[in-house]
C-alpha cells in the first residue's frame, strides 16, 4: 500500500484521489482556496527546501515554516520540498 502526500501541507493519503478531493489548509492561495496537490517525490527519511535547503524529518514539518530565501520574498512563502 502507497501513502500519497500533499506538497503544500504534507498531509498523508492512502490514494490520489482522496488527497485531490479535500481543501488544503496551507494553500498558497490561502487557507482552504485550493486543493490539495500531489508530493511527487518519494518517500525519505528527511525533507529539505528546494529553496533554501533546510531540513526536516517530516514534510508537513518542513511546509510549515516559512521560508527566508522563497522566491516572492523572504518569509513570503513556505519552504518546498526538492524532489
Amino acid at each position: 500500500m502507497s501513502n500519497y502526500y500533499c506538497k503544500h501541507c504534507g498531509t498523508k493519503y492512502s490514494s490520489i484521489s482522496s488527497l485531490t478531493a479535500g481543501s488544503c489548509f496551507r494553500h498558497p492561495a490561502g487557507s482552504n482556496k485550493g486543493k490539495h496537490a500531489l508530493y511527487e517525490g518519494a518517500e525519505k527519511s528527511r525533507y529539505e527546501c528546494k529553496f533554501c535547503g533546510t531540513g526536516y524529518s517530516s514534510l508537513s514539518s518542513l511546509t510549515a515554516g516559512s521560508c527566508y530565501r522563497h522566491p516572492i520574498g523572504s518569509n513570503k512563502g513556505r519552504h518546498e520540498a526538492a524532489l
